[in-house]
């Protein structure tokens, strides 16, 4: 029974599970959404909760433990100065995980995750593409038009002795005696 396991392994070792989680992290700071799988949407929404908290409190503390996830001071002063103050009010519940359906490739559950409060520098969604009016089919082109393509004879490679081989033989070899 696995009682008082905290959160999933994802079938990843500790380093690998926390320097996933670490990018993640930082690509979620930085464009403030991302998209991933359901899974580990579930696992980051936690660690990156706290690193936003950690920015209201804004202390030197709260710095250095912000930069051990986001990797970067770049992304520490965005996230003290520009999203933290966004929260200020709000006492938790900073992101938002949406469900998009199974990924094509492998069926994986995939998910959007991203912060409830939108800045003014957050990127916007992209518009969604107006439906194409379809364009009516060009004529076909009769056989008697097109002209015939000739074929081009390759020439057989020439070996390190300088020989030619005929294309298409393979040079036998004898048998190998197995243990001898």
């Amino acid at each position: 029974m696995r009682h008082a396991y905290r959160g999933s392994r994802l079938g990843r070792s500790t380093a690998h599970r926390q320097a996933m989680f670490k990018n993640q992290i930082q690509s979620l700071m930085l464009a403030e959404r991302i998209i991933t799988t359901l899974p580990k949407a579930k696992e980051i929404r936690p660690l990156a909760e706290r690193v936003i908290t950690r920015g209201k409190q804004g202390t030197i503390h709260a710095r250095r433990w912000a930069l051990r996830w986001l990797g970067s001071r770049d992304l520490v002063k965005k996230v003290f100065d520009d999203i933290a103050p966004r929260f200020a009010e709000r006492p938790g519940g900073y992101l938002r995980i949406v469900k998009l359906g199974p990924r094509p490739g492998d069926g994986a559950e995939m998910a959007l995750i991203e912060m409830v409060e939108k800045g003014a520098d957050a990127p916007a969604p992209a518009p969604p593409k107006p439906a194409k009016a379809k364009k009516p089919a060009a004529p076909k082109k009769k056989a008697a038009d097109e002209a015939p393509k000739e074929r081009v004879k390759k020439e057989p490679k020439a070996t390190p002795t300088g020989r030619s081989k005929p294309a298409g033989k393979v040079p036998k070899s004898s048998p190998r005696k197995i243990g001898s």
